[in-house]
């Protein structure tokens, strides 16, 4: 019997595409179709829930609800559905939000279909959790960042670093940051290049938790 499964992607012809080709596979049927996270909570809710799919392939960038949004209130109301997020970025703040909303898997939208097939198998069957190489590694990144927090990290950071850390923990961009500190966005990043390396980290969000966890800020 083939695994049943929803589209959820604001481009029609992807949508389409998608679901000839793992149709043709003869081991996964799409039986939902939606363009954003709101459409496709509307379908379940008329749906039974013996006619919900057993997995979502979910894109992230979508107007009015975007996917890490529709899985993070999804998996709280039909946690027996499982979720995959398909998009063309591998960055790491998505990514990181993507694990924390509950997702059960992260591919690249470029991986060849025979992939995602196994990708649908693996979560399903196995309880898996299926990424594309790339993002596998900076997964492992964020995991190494996420049990240093717990660690006592002690801060080697300047005070013009320490500036500009805490005006990332407030969402500022370079710009604004550099605008605060009457510096060039360019001296913001060479700072912020200087941070990453003192905390060992890869990323703003890895950056931004330790800072938050040690109460820097």
């Amino acid at each position: 019997m083939a695994y049943k499964i929803a589209i959820v992607d604001d481009r029609s012809q992807n949508r389409l595409s998608l679901s000839e080709k793992i149709n043709y596979s003869g081991e996964v049927e799409v039986v939902m179709m939606a363009r954003n996270g709101n459409d496709f909570l509307e379908q379940l809710k008329r749906l039974p829930e013996n006619k919900h799919p057993q997995l979502v392939l979910m894109d992230i960038d979508m107007p009015e609800m975007n996917g890490i949004e529709c899985v993070r209130h999804c998996h709280n109301l039909y946690d027996h559905i499982k979720y995959i997020m398909l998009t063309v970025f591998d960055d790491d703040d998505k990514l990181f939000d993507a694990i924390q909303a509950g997702a059960d898997g992260y591919l690249l939208k470029e991986e060849r279909v025979d992939v995602i097939v196994n990708a649908i198998k693996e979560v399903i069957e196995k309880q898996g959790a299926p990424m594309s190489p790339s993002i596998a590694r900076k997964a492992l990144n964020l995991l190494t960042g996420a049990k240093r927090e717990g660690e006592s990290v002690k801060t080697t950071l300047s005070d013009r670093e320490m500036d500009i850390l805490k005006g990332l923990v407030r969402g500022l961009d370079y710009k604004k940051i550099a605008d605060e500190l009457f510096i060039s966005p360019f001296t913001v990043r060479t700072h912020i290049s200087n941070i990453y390396e003192k905390l060992h980290v890869t990323s703003k969000v890895q950056a931004v938790k330790i800072a938050i966890k040690n109460k820097w800020v």
